[in-house]
Order: structure tokens, then sequence, then C-alpha cells
């Protein structure tokens, strides 16, 4: 018998599976994980040997994960009807649906999330910063890494934009603003913060590679406040009032600086309350998160 037929049992052909190596998912599907290499012949024989044996099974979606080792997989998978779903450093991930009926597999991640800081500290000063070259002064902003949570971004973000070069730092009385310039000085600083809830938070749509935008606006209070001015090319150094800030052309124009500013104006005067972070865990793997609440004192009550 050659190595192509099939072996004989009870005198009926039986066909040998090659199966590519996969686990269950938990929704009817299989992830399968490409880690030995594989010549791309032999991998279109044992994938479509996979799908005959997995539509027996009744499975739904395959997941592929094809690490950077595998790039020559890529093109045969798109060939036997795969799809792109989404590419990290190490990996990229197709999909395929086996059965006639709609698929169900969830689209890619459909939002990038972002915070902005606003840090006040006891004299009322809030810190703002210039856009390279811009002119205009705002708030540290970023996007949360993976796996960080909001608050934790928000505090890392206040001090990298505090810690990198080609700052200003400001402040005037009792009701200034502790501001940054990308475009003029180099200083170094370092500030640690507190973060003390979320202020508010917005929606938009296509912003980054078609995805959606999640914007988080938090605020804190510095704990910290060192500053190390190197002296390579500084121009200037000032204070500057909360009212210039507010009354910058870009403030007036933009519905979203013109809103945090009036946040922060009733938060000074406390007539705003926020969202602060109360730790929870998980319902389905008991890891620990936070949920955002604007009254936390309420939660120890008992529910009628």
């Amino acid at each position: 018998m050659s190595d192509q037929e099939a072996p004989l049992r009870n005198g009926v052909e039986h066909k040998i599976f090659e199966v590519l190596p996969f686990v269950d998912d938990d929704y009817g599907g299989v992830i399968v994980e490409m880690k030995t290499p594989m010549d791309t012949k032999n991998f279109v024989a044992a994938l479509r040997d996979s799908f005959e044996q997995w539509r027996l099974q009744g499975k739904k979606g395959v997941w592929l994960n094809l690490p950077l080792s595998h790039v020559n997989l890529v093109e045969p998978a798109v060939k036997e009807g795969f799809r792109y779903h989404h590419a990290e450093p190490t990996y990229l991930m197709l999909v395929y649906w086996i059965p006639e009926a709609e698929s169900t597999i969830p689209l890619n991640a459909s939002h990038r999330v972002r915070v902005g800081a606003v840090v006040l500290n006891h004299n009322k000063e809030e810190k703002y910063g210039s856009l390279c070259g811009s002119g205009i002064w705002k708030i540290p902003t970023g996007v949360v890494d993976e796996g960080e949570e909001i608050f934790a971004a928000a505090i890392r973000e206040v001090k990298e934009e505090t810690g990198v070069r080609r700052s200003i730092y400001l402040n005037v009385n009792q009701s200034t603003i502790n501001i940054y310039n990308l475009t003029f000085s180099y200083i170094y600083l370092q500030i640690d913060t507190e973060f003390l809830e979320i202020l508010a938070f917005c929606q938009t749509h296509e912003s980054f590679f078609a995805k959606s935008d999640l914007f988080f606006v938090c605020l804190l209070r510095p704990t910290s406040f060192d500053i190390q001015k190197q002296d390579l090319e500084i121009e200037a150094a000032q204070w500057m009032r909360f009212e210039d800030s507010a009354s910058q052309p870009i403030t007036h124009k933009n519905d979203l600086f013109k809103d945090i500013h009036h946040i922060c104006s009733m938060k000074m005067e406390k007539s705003y309350s926020g969202f602060s972070k109360k730790p929870i865990t998980t319902f389905f793997d008991d890891k620990l998160g936070y949920l955002y609440l604007n009254k936390q004192e309420d939660m120890e009550q008992p529910i009628s």
C-alpha cells in the first residue's frame, strides 16, 4: 500500500486524519496554535483534513494563531478561506467560520481607550501643556496600555509628560495653572500624583484607523513636585493664570476643552462630583477590576 492509499478496515477504506494542533474554545469553536514548522503543502493538506473532522464534530469558528516564524502559512490560509482578525507584535490571528449560518465570530477590538489628566494641588493650581509646535496648551493625555487600569494610565501619563524635556511650569497666586510647554524649553520634571476620580468621559468614532475612541478625563492631585532643570536651550519659564489658559481661542472653539474647563471650575467650587474607583472581583475568574461610581459612601448601605 502506498503512502497515499487509505488503510482498509473490514474491507472498507478508512481515512487517517492529520489534524492540526488545536484546543476547544468556549463557544463551540477551536483555536489552532502553530508551534512547529510546517511547509505549505503539508499545512494545506492537514488544514483540509482538520476542516473535515471539525465539520463532523459540529465545530463553528476556527481561530488560527500564526506566530512570526510561520509567516509562510499566511497566504495558503487566506486562499483556503481564512480572513485576518487582528495582529500583535508576535503573531497574526486569522479566523474561519464553518457553518452555513451567519458568522458570530466577534470583530476585533472596536475602541481605543485614552486618558486625560487634570492635576490640581491644594492651591487650586491646574497643570496644562502645549502641543509641540502648535502653541495650544493642553492637559497630559495618552493611550491606556494593554492590561493597564484607567487610573494607573492617568498617573503614568502625568509622570511621563512631566518628565520629558522642553517643559515649562507655571504658578500664580491662588488661582493659577501649572503648565508645561513642549515648544520652547528643556526642563526635566518628576511629578508623582494620586488619582482622585474620573470627571467625565466622551466617545468619538473613526478616530484612529477607523476605530472608535473612549476618552476619560481624570482628576489627580500631586504628591510630589521635584523639578530638576537642565540648562540646555532653556528659553523661558513663566507663571500663567488659570483665566489666561481658559481664555485660549482653542478653548472657546473646541467643545471638549471648553467643557473640561467648566467641569474643573465646578469641581473647585465643590459643585461637581466625579467617579471614584472601587476595587471589585470579576464574575468569571475572580480577577481584580475596578468599578467607578460617584457616591461610594452610599454603597455601604444595605439593599432595600
